[in-house]
Order: structure tokens, then C-alpha cells, then sequence
């Protein structure tokens, strides 16, 4: 372990239907790393996930509801997929201010699969370089988007990927940007 994360603190927002890959490997990784993780969600309690959007797969305790959450706390963002996930997140004003406001702090943002959907929602994709699942990118290009399909894209503070079979990828990249910035918080 590197710890080049030491001292980082990173949120990741979820909901019930968040895709259990999605949330656990970035975390891992952030974690391995020296990082600190606090999972944020729409309410107290936990959340339900995922495996393939139809398969439970078990649960994640929430450490607090984004709507108690400031954005100057963190280093970084990462938005973990699952259908129903981004659906419920992207209904949600509070969560939907929360993402649209991150991003424009500057800070890193990373969202794989449907994640990308909540950027969509926030208004944050209109001219910037972007990939996610297939059935979300007319949504992406709808809201401005220019959409690539590759394993991950990094443009600026914005770090996308398409799926889970992308996770290696992906976790490496939000490693790599997050270790090339100065702390924030």
C-alpha cells in the first residue's frame, strides 16, 4: 500500500439499486490507498444493492444523508452506477444540487455506468468529453455531451467509465487524478 491518498476524504453517493461492484471496488481501491470514504445517500439507515440491477446483493451501511453533507469536506466524488440508483438520485433535488455544485468546485468527480445520468441531471455535461452504459449516451449527448466509448475518459476534473467490466480502469484513474492534485479539504 502507497497510501498516496493519505489524509484524502472522498464521498461516494448512492442509492437503494446502486450495482454492488460499482461502490465496492472504487472504495477498495480509494481505501488501499490511505484514502477515507464516507458513503452519502438520500436518507439514514443503509441502501440495497445490486448485482446486474436484479439480483440483491446485499446491503451498505449510509454514514450520513447527503442533504447533512458540504462539499468542502472532500477531495472527490464518485457516483457508482446501477439503474435504479442514478433513477432515484437524479429525482432528487437535494442529491442532484449536491453533484451539480461538486462539479463546479473544481474538485474530481468520477461516475461509471448509469452514473453519468446525475451529471446529465445537474446540468454539468453540456461541451464536455464523456462516456457511460450505452442506453444512457443519447441522454448524455441530449444534454451536451460529446460521447466516447472507451474504458474511462478523463477530461479535466471529470473521470467517466462504461460498466463494470471497465472497474480496473476506472479505479485507476481516480487514483491517478486524485494523486496528481493537492488536497482540497
Amino acid at each position: 500500500m502507497s497510501k498516496e491518498l493519505q489524509g484524502r476524504r472522498i464521498a461516494i453517493l448512492a442509492a437503494d439499486g446502486v450495482e454492488r461492484v460499482e461502490l465496492e471496488q472504487p472504495r477498495a481501491a480509494v481505501e488501499e490507498e490511505g484514502g477515507h470514504i464516507e458513503l452519502l445517500s438520500l436518507k439514514a439507515g443503509e441502501i440495497k444493492a445490486r448485482d446486474h440491477d436484479l439480483e440483491p446483493a446485499g446491503s451498505f451501511p449510509v454514514d450520513r444523508p447527503v442533504a447533512e453533507a458540504k462539499i468542502y469536506e472532500f477531495d472527490a466524488l464518485i457516483l457508482p452506477g446501477g439503474t435504479v440508483n442514478a433513477d432515484k438520485l437524479r429525482l432528487d433535488e437535494t442529491a442532484v444540487a449536491f453533484v451539480r455544485d461538486f462539479v463546479r468546485s473544481g474538485k474530481l468527480v468520477a461516475a461509471i455506468c448509469h452514473g453519468p445520468w446525475l451529471l446529465a441531471e445537474a446540468d454539468v455535461v453540456r461541451d464536455r468529453t464523456l462516456t457511460g452504459y450505452p442506453s444512457i449516451r443519447t441522454d448524455l449527448r441530449n444534454a451536451g455531451a460529446n460521447v466516447v466509448d472507451k474504458q474511462v475518459c478523463v477530461d479535466g476534473h471529470l473521470v467517466t467509465s462504461r460498466a463494470p467490466r471497465d472497474l480496473p480502469a476506472f479505479c485507476e484513474a481516480i487514483i491517478e487524478e486524485l494523486a496528481s492534485t493537492p488536497a482540497q479539504t
